[in-house]
């Protein structure tokens, strides 16, 4: 096969733009696997929750609460304590039921 110059322009051309591939090929892999960074998070950040009731263990934190109830210790005839006493939520009112139509 005979080399012309048109020939050797074309295999000049087709290994270069291989090469350009190969190269954005292998910067786009290693973009891919660089650490991606924490975008900052907004400054809207909701207010904690109160605590449980269960996780209280003081009384007038718990008598602070009005969802809560303190339930006092118990003990038996010689005065030994049978329960702790502990911090418990106020058990919820179940919903009304509407009364059946006649």
């Amino acid at each position: 096969m005979e080399m012309t110059s048109v020939h050797k322009t074309l295999l000049k051309t087709f290994g270069a733009s291989a090469a350009i591939v190969a190269l954005a090929t292998f910067g786009y892999v290693a973009q891919a696997q660089a650490p991606k960074k924490e975008e900052p998070k907004a400054a809207t950040k909701k207010p904690a929750p109160p605590p449980k009731c269960n996780s209280l263990k003081t009384q007038a934190a718990c008598e602070a609460r009005a969802d809560c109830t303190w339930v006092a210790e118990s003990k038996d005839a010689k005065g030994k304590v049978k329960a702790k006493a502990y911090c418990r939520a106020k058990p919820k009112e179940p919903a009304k039921k509407p009364e059946p139509k006649k």
